[in-house]
Formats: structure tokens, C-alpha cells, sequence
């Protein structure tokens, strides 16, 4: 009969070149059997939700890490005991997460150091070493009082309200990476930005007719389908547009193909996933492929593939009720658009003044790549497109 032996799984290296993880949650508990692959955990990475599979098949022993605890690669999360003659390894404790004050730093543990040979995933990288501590996300006054013991039954319910209190929340994850990016493409690219308002009526009549059309059933349109469509066709001949200017090796890169990148907002922060060679799909596959990245942005299932890549992105920021904005790029992308609210506002139609529906196009460029004249035109382009929409949309 085969001995039994507990095996330690440490936090893989997810790729990328990421080198820490959120544990969102744990989808086995102390003294559950779990097979070879079976999904242990989820974790948010920088970039995206993933699921951790199982490296071994046995009882898990020990969850050593709790959920909103963020460690680094190649830290032990879990021990599990399997059916081995090898000699048991004795697991750390696990990571305690200490409650402060709002107004106080978070005291943080260190987990003891991990085995010399720690766990790998099959197409995992080997762990990176790292000297940060596991960070536990700060808890709320008002979590605290809905976990608080309660009142006897005896005694009248007249809780008093808590005080209000400043609230201190970890930046990590999505978050994190969004405000480095953004910071990075702010002080390396010199940012300009124009303005275009436009008759957008008929491309939302032509919006309402592509939803009935059978090459469409079951993929959502929108005004952004159009937009996104237009600026495909726009760049065939506006280059610099879908470019990148590579400093290390002082050249521009004019892109052969269209990484369009989307902005999605969640609840995690903002993720901009891409459809690589977009320019190469008709409208049907563009608006099917929007409709995918999308949900999957939402979901936090879209991949490091589709996070990476772009070269050109495109945001709606009037779902929000804003007329316009000025976006910032992507690091290493040469220009984003952006759409604002649609508006009924009387305009100069067919040589009388009608009431029409308009909305504000933005277009941030880098001026490194863009100058004004190319930016320009380009926007004007997009604009005319989407006021007479006919050649948007090709489904060959």
C-alpha cells in the first residue's frame, strides 16, 4: 500500500512576465478530493482571470493563502496529500491577514520561503524570485459591522450607525496595471487631440436594419460596430494612423495588419483586449468578434493574447452620457478614438435645419507619428463614412 505524502503547489508563473497574482477564490476546501487538472483556485493576474488547475490528484490538507491576498510566484498557496512513497513535506502556515484601522498601514506577513523544488504547471514558466510580501486587501468599516457578533435575543435591535471613516483599498491587478500604462503613454508620447461632430442619423437607421439581417442573427451592432468598421477602412489610407514608433531601434513601424483594441470597462478597472488583423474580417466576423472580446472582457476570461498586440484602439465614452474627451493612447499605439453621446440637435440637413442625430468624435494621436494635417484627415474621413454609412459595411 502506497504511503501517503504532502505535496505543496506554488503559485506558476502565468507568463508574460507577470510576477504576482490576486487569490480571488477557492474553489476546493480543506478536505476535499480533487483530481489531476481539477480547477483549485482563481486569480487575477495584472491582465486577465485565470484558473488554476490541479498539479496532483489527492485530499487537499491546507489552503495556505486566503482569498484577496496577492503573492508572488512561486509562493505555496496549497498543500494537498496524494498517494505517494515519497517522504511528506511539511507545509509554512498559512498567510494570516491582519484587520487595522483604515487610517493605518496594513501589517503584512511573510510567508516562510518555498521548497527548493516547488510545483510547476505543465506550459508554465519556473518561479520568480521576488522579495515583496503577500498584500491583503484592506477590509471596509461596513464589512466589518455586517460580519460583527450579533446582539442577544434578548435585548432590543438599535444599532448604532458607524462612524464614517476614510477608506484605505490596495491598488493591484487590473487596476494597477491600467495606472502604470497610463502614466507610462502620458510622459512618452506627446499627446494632441481633435474634435469632429457628426450626423450620425444614418448610420443608426442603418443600425436598426442590420439587426434584422440573417448574417447577424444573434451578434450584437451598435453605432460603435460602424465606427469600428470606418476606421478600419479609413487607415488603408491614413498608414501612420496603425503605426509605432520604436525608439530603441529609432524607427517607425507601419504596421501590415490592424490590432483594434476595444476599451471595456469593468469592475475589475479598464481593459482594452484586441482582434488581431481586424482589417482582414467582413462586417459580420468584425461584429461577431466585438460581440466575443466584449463579453469576454466583462467576464474576465479574455486572454494575454487578446491583451496584448493592438495597434489601434477605439472607446465609447458615450454610454456614459459624455459629448467628448480626450483619451489616452495605449503605450505603443499612434492613435485612439473616441465616440461621444449621441444628441437630437438641430442641423443643417438637405439645405434646411432638421432636428438629426449628432455625436463628437475624438481623435488622440502621437505627434511623433501624426501630425495634425494626417490626423485630420483622417477623422474627417471616419466622419463622412458614418453621415453616409453605404460603404461601412461589406460582408465578403
Amino acid at each position: 500500500m502506497d504511503s501517503m505524502s504532502l505535496q505543496q503547489f506554488a503559485l506558476p508563473d502565468l507568463g508574460e512576465g507577470l510576477t504576482e497574482s490576486e487569490i480571488v477564490s477557492w474553489e476546493v476546501a480543506v478536505g476535499d478530493t480533487v483530481e489531476l487538472n481539477q480547477v483549485l483556485a482563481e486569480v487575477e493576474t495584472a491582465k486577465a482571470l485565470v484558473e488554476l488547475p490541479s498539479p496532483f490528484a489527492g485530499t487537499v490538507s491546507q489552503l495556505l493563502v486566503e482569498p484577496g491576498t496577492t503573492v508572488s510566484v512561486g509562493t505555496p498557496i496549497v498543500a494537498i496529500e496524494t498517494a505517494d512513497a515519497s517522504p511528506p513535506v511539511e507545509p509554512p502556515p498559512p498567510v494570516e491577514p491582519v484587520e487595522t484601522s483604515p487610517a493605518v498601514e496594513p501589517v503584512e506577513t511573510r510567508p516562510e520561503q518555498p521548497p527548493e523544488t516547488p510545483s510547476v504547471l505543465v506550459g508554465y514558466g519556473p518561479r520568480v524570485a521576488s522579495s515583496e510580501r503577500p498584500r491583503r486587501r484592506q477590509r471596509s468599516a461596513s464589512w466589518l459591522a455586517a460580519h460583527a457578533v450579533p446582539e442577544s435575543a434578548g435585548e432590543p435591535r438599535h444599532p448604532e450607525p458607524a462612524p464614517a471613516e476614510d477608506r484605505r483599498t490596495p491598488i493591484a491587478g487590473v487596476r494597477k496595471r491600467m495606472a502604470e500604462a497610463m502614466v507610462q503613454s502620458a510622459f512618452t508620447a506627446p499627446h494632441a487631440t481633435v474634435h469632429l461632430e457628426v450626423d450620425v442619423s444614418e448610420s443608426l437607421a442603418l443600425v436598426e436594419r442590420l439587426r434584422e439581417h440573417p448574417r447577424l442573427t444573434g451578434t450584437r451592432v451598435t453605432l460603435l460596430t460602424l465606427v469600428a468598421s470606418a476606421c478600419l477602412r479609413a487607415i488603408r489610407h491614413s498608414p501612420a494612423i496603425n503605426s509605432r514608433w520604436d525608439a530603441a531601434n529609432d524607427s517607425v513601424i507601419e504596421f501590415a495588419h490592424v490590432g483594434l483594441g476595444i476599451a471595456v470597462a469593468t469592475d475589475r478597472g479598464l481593459l482594452v483586449p484586441h482582434i488581431q488583423a481586424a482589417d482582414r474580417l467582413s462586417f459580420a466576423e468584425l461584429a461577431q468578434a466585438m460581440t466575443e472580446l466584449v463579453a469576454a472582457a466583462r467576464s474576465g476570461k479574455a486572454t494575454t493574447a487578446q491583451l496584448s498586440g493592438g495597434s489601434f484602439s477605439i472607446t465609447n465614452v458615450g454610454v456614459f452620457g459624455v459629448d467628448s474627451g480626450t483619451p489616452i493612447l495605449p503605450p505603443g499605439e499612434a492613435a485612439i478614438l473616441a465616440l461621444g453621446a449621441v444628441r437630437r440637435r438641430p442641423w443643417e440637413h438637405r439645405g434646411e435645419v432638421a432636428l438629426r442625430s449628432v455625436a463628437t468624435l475624438s481623435l488622440s494621436f502621437d505627434h511623433r507619428l501624426v501630425d495634425g494635417k494626417q490626423g485630420s484627415e483622417f477623422l474627417v474621413a471616419v466622419g463622412s463614412m458614418l453621415s453616409d454609412p453605404g460603404s461601412v459595411v461589406a460582408f465578403a
